[in-house]
C-alpha cells in the first residue's frame, strides 16, 4: 500500500474518531506529498522520497516544539509534539545509537577516511542509507566523534 493511501486511510479514521490533532498532521504530509508532485516531477513519489517528506515534518515539528517549550509556551508546544508524533507513524523504525554506530564504522572503513576532511563523504553515504531512520544530528554527532 503506497504512502498516498495509508495517509488517506488514517485521515478518514481521525476524521471518525473526530482527532484534529491527527488529522491536522496528516493532512500536513498529504498537502507536501501533492506539492512535491505537482512541482514539476510528477508521478509516483519513491520511497526514499516519501521518507525524505516525512522526516522533514516530523523535523519541523519538533523543532517547533522546542522553539515554544524555550518561550514557555507548553499549550502550542504540545500539540507539535503530537502531530510529530502522528507522522512518525508512517517512518521506518528508528535505529539505536549502537546501530548508527556500526554502519558509520563500516563506511568508514570502506572509505578509508580519516580526520575531518572525509566528514562529508561519509555523512552523504550514511545518511542515504539510513534515511528516515536515524536523525541527521545524531549521525553527524557520531562521525565527528569517530573521525577525529
Amino acid at each position: 500500500m503506497s504512502l498516498q493511501t495509508e495517509i488517506m486511510t488514517a485521515m478518514k479514521a481521525a476524521m471518525r474518531a473526530k482527532d484534529q490533532t491527527a488529522l491536522a498532521a496528516l493532512r500536513a504530509v498529504k498537502s507536501e506529498i501533492l506539492l512535491v508532485q505537482t512541482s514539476g516531477e510528477g508521478g509516483e513519489l519513491t520511497e526514499e522520497q516519501e521518507i525524505k517528506i516525512l522526516s522533514k515534518l516530523v523535523k519541523q515539528r519538533k523543532d517547533s516544539a522546542a522553539i515554544y517549550l524555550e518561550q514557555d509556551r507548553k499549550d502550542l508546544a504540545l500539540p507539535e509534539i503530537d502531530q510529530a508524533e502522528v507522522i512518525s507513524q508512517f517512518l521506518p523504525e528508528a535505529l539505536s545509537e549502537e546501530e548508527i554506530e556500526k554502519v558509520v564504522i563500516m563506511t568508514i572503513d570502506q572509505l578509508g577516511a580519516v580526520g575531518m576532511k572525509d566528514m562529508g563523504k561519509v555523512m552523504g553515504i550514511v545518511n542515504k542509507e539510513l534515511a528516515g531512520q536515524a536523525d541527521g544530528k545524531t549521525i553527524s554527532n557520531i562521525v565527528k566523534a569517530k573521525l577525529s
